[in-house]
């Protein structure tokens, strides 16, 4: 009898639940081959964009992870399993998650940016944060810099995504501005000359470009000369360097007097 009874119960159950048991098993297989088939594309489609090495293994794997998710729902709510209890826990579980990881996701978030948009690349020398430097990796939570003192700085990618940005590297040139302070009773025409040759004599200032050497102000005790040369980026502090070096002494030799402290 109690045999009979089970017997019965399965067979309602197989006759009440079976056609969705094996239309829900036949969506889950048809699921996993549609999958397996985006994948592939995926992988395809990132590689003929340039999507940037960094990324393609977090948009590959959290999209799948999506889709898995997806069709184990669709599944169980075609055989009769209701999500409504389960979803509430994720949700909350996701919203707390949210809160306690909210820098994280800001990081996150910023490199994922970053590497999207290009505001720099690897090797570009750049300005942010009150840092600088070149830029030797580009990670998803973070970037670093290597100083030209041989210092490496860690930038959070959401602090740096979210502020002024200078690339020095982004175009092939920079220009190289100092000025000068020289007494009244100079010979400015002379003056302007021995810096003008300084410049012509000193390596890598790019000849092709506009030089400038002028008056810029006057003060109580001293006129103000601005001087403005171009050279590629990474030649910018040796250039800097050398040609004040030279002006200094050149101008030293002819007697060029510079205005006497306080």
């Amino acid at each position: 009898m109690k045999l009979q009874k089970i017997y019965d119960r399965a067979y309602d159950y197989l006759f009440t639940y079976g056609p969705n048991l094996l239309f829900g098993i036949i969506v889950f297989f048809i699921g996993l081959w549609v999958i397996k088939f985006l994948r592939s594309r995926m992988r395809e489609r990132m590689g003929k964009r340039k999507v940037h090495s960094s990324l393609q293994p977090f948009f590959l794997s959290l999209t799948i992870t999506a889709l898995y998710v997806l069709l184990i729902i669709t599944v169980m709510e075609i055989i009769g399993l209701h999500m409504t209890v389960f979803t509430t826990i994720i949700g909350a579980f996701s919203v707390a998650a949210g809160l306690a990881l909210s820098g994280t996701f800001q990081n996150f978030a910023g490199g994922v940016l970053i590497l999207l948009l290009k505001p720099f690349d690897i090797s570009d020398y750049i300005l942010a944060q009150n840092q600088e430097g070149k830029v030797v990796s580009i990670q998803i939570f973070y970037t670093v810099l290597l100083t030209i003192d041989n210092k490496t700085i860690i930038i959070p990618n959401g602090k740096l995504f979210n502020e002024v940005i200078v690339n020095v590297s982004r175009e092939n040139t920079r220009r190289l501005d100092f000025e000068i302070k020289l007494a009244y009773a100079v010979d400015f025409d002379k003056a302007k000359q021995i810096i003008q040759d300084a410049i012509k004599s000193t390596e890598n200032i790019l000849t092709d470009q506009p030089v400038r050497v002028g008056l810029i102000g006057m003060d109580i005790d001293s006129i103000k000369l601005t001087i403005n040369v171009w050279v590629e980026p990474s030649n910018f502090l040796t250039v800097k360097i050398a040609l004040l070096e030279k002006i200094f002494k050149n101008l030293g030799a002819a007697g060029i007097a510079f205005p006497k402290a306080g």
